[in-house]
């Protein structure tokens, strides 16, 4: 399999492209990003077959909102970025955002999760020359609170993803643009274990991939 061997569903896309996500392994790749010396699991995929606005910055935000995140809180963030090689010819690039939880506050909710905790994501988008889906990949995860400097709850890679996940499946809307959320479980792509995992925090493997139409 080549770098430009496209993975999962390839029927035919909105505009063209046909491709969910390319593999990055393919492409010298990793579905762990790089942090603290170790990675986080990229376990929530955005497929490429989604309508072209949600992959957009501007557009996956609006479609976070409605699920449930938003930017940082007041476009605040500490600590350094995260990195990830998504094998499509850019090597390792830094996160485009971090979005958090918003305790239903789409604009200052997520002050609200830097002080209790909560769910949050970093999104990384595979454009690069050797692999162009368009898809997004997502590192997310379950932290602890101010007081515990944030760091990844016990289990916390397998609950953010899945908490993410039942937030985002079904019907969904913000300002007046409605989603529906699809999603399929991709394994093989990541060891179960907590080999190379930040924090030392076992995960299970499975990789959601999540398709979303706008309505």
């Amino acid at each position: 399999m080549t770098a430009t061997t496209p993975v999962a569903n390839t029927t035919t896309s909105e505009d063209g492209a046909g491709v969910a996500f390319y593999n990055p392994t393919t492409g010298g790749g990793s579905f762990l990003d790089k942090s603290g010396g170790l990675g986080e699991p990229l376990n929530v995929i955005i497929s490429g077959l989604s309508s072209p606005d949600v992959l957009t910055p501007a557009g996956f935000l609006n479609y976070a909102r409605a699920i449930g995140f938003s930017n940082e809180c007041l476009g605040l963030h500490r600590g350094g970025k995260q990195e990830a090689n998504l094998g499509d010819g850019h090597n390792w690039v830094p996160e485009r955002e971090v979005l958090r939880q918003h305790y239903q506050i789409p604009v200052l909710g997520t002050c609200l999760e830097s002080l209790l905790g909560g769910n949050h994501l970093r999104v990384f988008r595979q454009d690069g020359p050797d692999a162009n889906s368009n898809a997004l990949f997502l590192a997310v995860s379950q932290e602890e609170d101010l007081a515990n400097k944030h760091n990844i709850v016990p289990n916390g890679y397998n609950i953010g993803r899945d908490n993410l996940v039942e937030s985002a499946v079904g019907q969904h809307e913000f300002l007046g643009i409605e989603y529906n959320t699809i999603v399929q479980d991709l394994k093989g792509f990541i060891k179960p274990g907590s080999m190379g995992v930040n924090h030392g925090i076992a995960q299970d493997g499975v990789v959601k991939l999540l398709t979303v139409t706008i309505l």
